[in-house]
């Protein structure tokens, strides 16, 4: 019999998220989809229930086309979707911008781009509010599968944060009246290669991780003003890791995966708690965290997953009893882990291998598993109702169910391309392609 995850520990991780959000809101913030990796940064929708299968002709209750490029994942909270894009206006201008050493396969900014946040009607479709923010050349270039706004937004159903990279960080509410905005200056990303770290919202507090070339950072903002609380420098270079946010003992604390060191930060000082080395460079996936265990992966010059207890954890942890198992192939790069239940999923680099192992003892029973016709998968796996649900960048996604053995449910395709993770919110999942918006649901009745 497998041991479920404690009931109190989803309790506990609820009224948590009750008092990160607006508590004035008479919505369930764990039946929303209010950050990149959903309500518990897992990736797994605790509330959810959507579809099994679909296609351009079923179960797709609107598709909406949107200007622009953007990889940003969709974010949910009440009646509204919130998505990011950059759209190219006006005429072309030459670039100028600097070409970075290692450059290959980027894209170029050849005109002013709109920099929008835009609200969606979640049961029609329709566009509620678009609000621009700025207009203005990138700085720099961007991989040729990536965009200009790859930073997914989050939401606490009373403010929207936006970050558009060096383009800027926005706060909104949920009319888009622009309540701050800030500039933290100008990325140099290794080999041109675009931005995508997105910001963490915890209670008050906006967490922004700014690895790059140059003067690396991590700073806290408040989130009603965009004053900055803290700043801390970071011994890092280029990464796209979004930090997540855990509590340990009722201390809060941001944890951010880097080439050189795993760090755990101080939510309230930004004192460094604990650090653990081991992962490769190029660090893209987002690390996931559930009782007391945080999980941090890498797939670049080599394959690293590790699995490091916050009980007891302060000061180097590398090698110490502190890093309770860890993996040594088959990690993740593009896509992150998925933690679903008491088991950790994760893809091989962004191929479609799926790993199913146990997240408190690091054991694989059976796998890993190919996921038939899935290849080249930058969206991270995400699972409700017991299902897991891989998107790859050709339009198709398998349903596998959760079992110890996972069985394929449905192979499902849509004409698009996706790069952007899902969102699943009540009986829907929300997908963000290159050009449309899709809501996959059942008929209402």
């Amino acid at each position: 019999m497998l041991k479920r995850l404690n009931p109190r520990w989803i309790v506990a991780l609820g009224l948590c998220w009750l008092g990160s959000f607006a508590l004035g809101q008479a919505v369930d913030p764990l039946g929303q989809w209010g950050q990149w990796r959903g309500p518990l940064a897992t990736g797994a929708a605790p509330r959810a229930n959507p579809p099994v299968e679909w296609s351009e002709t079923k179960n797709v209750r609107w598709k909406t086309k949107l200007p622009g490029l953007g990889h940003s994942s969709p974010v949910v909270w009440g009646g509204l979707v919130y998505v990011t894009t950059a759209e190219q206006v006006g005429p072309r201008k030459p670039f100028t911008g600097p070409v970075p050493e290692g450059a290959h396969n980027n894209m170029d900014p050849e005109s002013d781009y709109q920099f929008a946040v835009m609200a969606i009607d979640r049961q029609t479709g329709g566009v509620t509010w678009r609000r621009t923010v700025a207009t203005r050349q990138p700085h720099e270039s961007t991989h040729e599968s990536a965009t200009w706004a790859s930073n997914s937004p989050v939401t606490d159903g009373e403010h929207v944060i936006a970050f558009f990279g060096s383009n800027g960080l926005y706060c909104l509410d949920t009319t888009g009246r622009l309540a701050w905005w800030k500039d933290l200056g100008d990325m140099r990303v290794k080999h041109g290669h675009g931005e995508g770290a997105s910001p963490a919202l915890h209670g008050e507090t906006v967490v922004v991780n700014w690895d790059h070339e140059g003067a690396s950072f991590i700073v806290a903002l408040a989130k009603r003003t965009g004053e900055e609380r803290w700043r801390q420098p970071r011994d890092e270079v280029t990464s796209w890791a979004t930090p997540i946010v855990v509590e340990q003992r009722g201390q809060a604390q941001v944890v951010v995966s880097g080439t050189k060191r795993v760090r755990g930060y101080d939510l309230e000082t930004g004192r460094v708690i604990w650090e653990a080395g081991g992962l490769p460079g190029n660090i893209v996936a987002s690390p996931v965290a559930a009782n007391g265990v945080v999980f941090a992966a890498g797939s670049y010059e080599k394959q690293t997953l590790l699995a490091i207890r916050l009980e007891g954890a302060k000061g180097e942890l590398s090698g110490s009893k502190q890093i309770v198992w860890r993996k040594n192939r088959s990690t993740p790069y593009v896509p992150s882990p998925l933690l679903h239940g008491d088991w950790l999923y994760y893809l091989r680099h962004y191929q479609g291998v799926l790993s199913r192992v146990n997240a408190t003892s690091g054991d694989e029973p059976s796998g890993p598993f190919r996921l038939g016709p899935l290849f080249n998968i930058y969206a991270s796996p995400v699972a409700a109702a017991g299902r897991i649900y891989v998107t790859d960048r050709n339009g198709k996604t398998v349903v596998l169910s959760s079992d110890a053995e996972p069985r394929a449910l449905a192979l499902n395709e849509l004409d698009e391309r996706f790069s952007a993770s899902a969102a699943l919110a009540g009986d829907a999942m929300f997908l963000r392609g290159e050009k449309f918006l899709y809501c996959i649901g059942e008929p209402d009745n």
